[in-house]
Parts: C-alpha cells; structure tokens; sequence
C-alpha cells in the first residue's frame, strides 16, 4: 500500500520537525529548500522549553546534556561592569544549530531537496502539486508551509498579509569560549547576564560551540542587544557598500564597516566592559530587525502553515523553536487520528489560537522597547529602565506562560 506524502516547503528546523514527525506517524515526506547549500547558522542561542524536550524525545532525539548547556544563577552588570544582582535561575540555552543537526541527521538525504523555489501550488480533491522554479513538480496529500517568516507559501494564498515591523532590532554576536579572556570567562561563561540601558535589553548566554560542543572549555557565549531603531535607521543599516538597500535585513558579510564600528563603539558606550569586550571581539557581528504577525487563517485547503510561516512571534517568548515543535505535532497528530481535512480544521482551531497567543504575549514583552519611539507620557511602562523583579518575573515564567497560552488554546 502506498504511504501518504508530505511536500514540505522549507528546510530549516519547522520543516524537519514537520519531516520526521510525519514519518513518525507512517508517512513519506519530501523536504524543498530554495538555498543551494545546506543550511547552516552560527549557533544562534534559543531558550528551551520542556514543550520541546518533549517533541524531540518522541522523536527519539533525547535531550540531555549534548543537546544545551544547564544555567543555574543570572547576573546582573552595570555601565561600569560591578555585578548589582544576582538571581538562581533554571534554564536550559541551545543554539539553532545544534537542533538543526539532530532533526537533519534523520532525515534520509534523497528527500532532502536543494536549490527548490516554490512558485505556484496546485490542489483538487485527491491532492497537492507545488511546482518549482527549475520546472518540476511534485505530487503529495498535504503541503506544509514551513518556509519562514517571508513564506512564499503564506504569499500565494494571502498576498496582502505582511510582517509588521515592531521598532526595534537584535544585535547578536558569539564568542567561542576559548577566545574569551580569561577573567571575563570566569566570571560569567556559566551565567545569563543581563544589562539595562535605558530603553534597551541587553543579555548574554553560553550555547552550544561552533560544532555543538556543550562541555565547558568548549562552549560559545551568545549576545542578544534589543535596541530601539526608527525605519531610516533600518533602512541604512540594510544599505551595503555599494549603495543598494536589502529592504528589511541584510546578510550578514555585507553589513557595512562603518556599521559594524557604530554597533561596537555603543556596546562600548552602554553596557558593561566585560560584555563589550565579547561582543567587540566577534569579527562579524549582526543584526536582525524585530517583526511579529497574526494570521488569519493557516489552513487552506490541503495546505498548511507551520512555525514562522503561520505566526511571526517577537523573539522575547523564547519559544520560536519550540512552536515549530509543537506545531507540527499538533498537525502530525491531529490527522494521524483524524484523517486529512478532519485533522486540518483541529490544526487550524488549535494551532491558529496558539500562535495568535504567542504572538500577543511577544508584544506584551516588547513593548517597552517599542515604546521607547513615543513621548514618554504615551509609553505603557514610563519607567526609564526595567526593574530586575519584573525582568526575573518573566525570564523564569517562560515555560509557564508557554503552558498557559496552550491551555488555553484548547479551550472552547
């Protein structure tokens, strides 16, 4: 007999979660990426959540110590670098990459597809055809759209639906341990380190090293700088060398010199010596603006939208990745044990309520720094700098608010 087919379009960590969950449950499924190399990332730090352990778990991806790195006490620096708080904490930091490689490593290579663009779907009674800009088409029973934040997929069935920028970007750089100096790496490789300059977020974090390394001595530390920037900054930011604008973002080797001196120069400026330095010694920093997104719909017909694709989330959650998991669970499951359309509407009921929730939880989260573009009178928070109870309040109820909003995603 022959097995239902999955077309998932997108190879990054939402369309292998799709992958493997859905051959978990006895289906074939092809993944299409339109790069023409494999993806990889550098080591981007994500935050887990025991929503995640879970997914990977089933997948028989157990995720023990190889997978994060165990934080244990948060820290909190001044301008001048003394250390003004500290708070226990329980958390579990990954990297992009590192959960990219568990969920790739399952995936047989000859359904793994490069150099696939989607331009057009297709889709009757019986099924689901994508053809690709190279001219060929595949044939399956379901389409998932795990394609990112600028989803082709979302784009032909609701042209007019875009992400809306939220005012402000993330810095990131990473350091591998080893180049850290000494003192600096004593004193704060093992911990979250948070600083607070007025009307920004500044925070720190080991990952996984640069092949996934999780034993101390070879582990990375990770730098997220939330800073509020007006659209003409963005607009310069995302202009190269030569004068060309890359619209919103801007890979990373054609940042700007001149771009990369401002953004270390600041760090130099605002936040506390020892971070500065870490961030001053990556050769390439970068920067990625802040985008959210509510879709009103994620289902259409055969086709369904999964992760970044069906919501956009601010990154303040922490549960980019995890969504991914949960998502394509959820709709893995719910046609396992329904069939098809049946198993779409609950996805659509489920997930749609979910990701709506993130994706309002992420604007709670953020909009202090957003607001920091309105007359102070006007801003929600008028305080000039976050309290620390307030900011450890939500860096240790992430997981709660995670539970919450899936709970009551289920309700009704």
């Amino acid at each position: 007999m022959t097995k239902p087919r999955a077309l998932i379009i997108g190879g990054s960590v939402g369309g292998l979660f799709a992958a493997n969950m859905f051959r978990s449950i006895g289906w074939d499924a092809d993944v299409f990426e339109r790069n023409s190399e494999e993806l990889t990332g550098r080591g981007a730090g994500i935050s887990t959540h025991p929503q995640l352990h879970d997914v990977t778990r089933r997948l028989g991806i157990p995720f023990d110590d190889s997978m994060g790195i165990r934080v244990n006490q948060v820290v909190f620096l001044d301008k001048t670098g003394r250390i003004y708080d500290k708070r226990d904490t329980v958390r579990v930091m990954s990297s992009w990459g590192r959960v990219f490689r568990s969920l790739r490593d399952r995936v047989p290579d000859a359904t793994y597809h490069l150099r696939k663009s989607l331009v057009r779907i297709e889709q009757d009674a019986s099924g689901v055809t994508a053809t690709f800009a190279d001219g060929t088409r595949e044939r399956g029973d379901l389409l998932i759209g795990a394609d990112g934040g600028r989803s082709t997929v979302r784009e032909l069935f609701m042209p007019e639906l875009h992400p809306e920028y939220a005012g402000y970007v993330a810095w990131r750089a990473k350091l591998d341990e080893r180049d850290i100096p000494e003192p600096i790496r004593a004193e704060l490789v093992a911990n979250y380190t948070y600083c607070l300059p007025p009307g920004e977020l500044f925070l720190a974090y080991p990952v996984p090293g640069s092949n996934n390394e999780t034993k101390p001595g070879e582990r990375a530390y990770n730098i997220v700088w939330y800073r509020p920037t007006t659209p003409e900054q963005l607009t310069d930011f995302c202009t190269d060398a030569s004068g060309k604008c890359h619209g919103t973002s801007i890979a990373p080797p054609l940042l700007r010199p001149d771009v990369i001196a401002w953004a270390k120069a600041q760090a130099r400026a605002l936040v506390a010596p020892q971070v500065a330095e870490i961030f001053e010694r990556d050769p390439r920093p970068f920067f990625q603006a802040i985008f959210d997104m509510i879709s009103p719909q994620i289902v259409f017909g055969r086709v369904a939208l999964l992760g970044d694709a069906a919501f956009l989330v601010r990154p303040h959650p922490g549960a980019g990745t995890t969504k991914c998991a949960m998502d394509a669970e959820c709709l893995a499951d719910a046609i396992a044990a329904h069939g098809i359309e049946p198993g779409l509407a609950l996805y659509q009921k489920r997930q749609g309520a979910f990701g709506a929730g993130l994706v309002r939880q992420g604007r709670s989260d953020g909009s202090y720094i957003t607001d920091q573009h309105k007359p102070r009178e006007q801003r929600r928070n008028k305080d000039i700098s976050w309290a620390v109870d307030d900011l450890m309040r939500d860096h240790d109820g992430r997981s709660v608010q995670v539970k919450r909003i899936l709970e009551e995603s289920r309700r009704g």
